[in-house]
């Protein structure tokens, strides 16, 4: 489980916006960073501190991947041919909980770890309780049939701040989904800006 979990809002704040566009984070009402220096002028970011926050933020979006986790994603992604953004973008929305965070199984991607973790989840039918499994184009994921009456999950469906993206097929009175294409950068729905290219620059640097 990430640490990031008790204070998960911490990270809008420290970039200063809005990373999952949820209603109820600080940077709604308070755009400066945390901390008694949290409303200082910032001066010209270096290109490696560009860098460095593009990469914390797209790390911190999936649930504050850890940073082994992240560069062996990176390194996944190098070996992919094709463009290495883009890789980098795909393997990160093959994860398992980010598959059942966009399904709208759970309120975040928070709660999608944890969901995976303590074996809500079946893959293929079979229970599986490992976040980071790559999702093929054709898995079924399903809610585990004693979760569906779960609170969070009923919850987490009538959500109206976010969509399910086009690539991933969701039935909702099934609770099962499945990703039906691979998605590219364009294709996933951040709620701001992410910059792969710069995350590949600061580990090729």
């Amino acid at each position: 489980m990430s640490k990031r979990l008790s204070s998960k809002y911490k990270i809008d704040r420290r970039m200063g916006e809005n990373l999952w566009g949820r209603p109820k984070s600080p940077v709604n009402t308070r755009e400066y960073g945390p901390g008694q220096h949290g409303q200082r002028r910032k001066g010209k970011m270096s290109d490696f501190g560009i860098q460095l926050r593009a990469k914390q933020k797209l790390k911190g979006y999936y649930g504050n991947i850890t940073e082994k986790q992240f560069r062996r994603i990176y390194s996944d992604a190098v070996r992919i041919k094709g463009n290495t953004a883009e890789n980098l973008i795909e393997l990160l929305e093959r994860r398992l909980d980010a598959v059942v965070y966009r399904a709208k199984f759970v309120p975040t991607v928070f709660a999608a770890r944890q969901f995976v973790n303590h074996g809500h989840v079946l893959v293929n039918g079979k229970r599986c309780t490992i976040p980071s499994r790559r999702v093929k184009v054709g898995d079924v994921i399903e809610v585990r049939q004693k979760s569906k009456e779960m609170g969070m999950v009923l919850e987490a469906i009538q959500l109206a701040e976010r969509d399910v993206p086009d690539y991933i097929e969701v039935d909702h009175a099934k609770l099962t989904a499945s990703m039906v294409r691979i998605p590219g950068l364009a294709d996933v729905p951040y709620p701001t800006m992410m910059e792969p290219n710069l995350v590949i620059e600061f580990y090729s640097s």
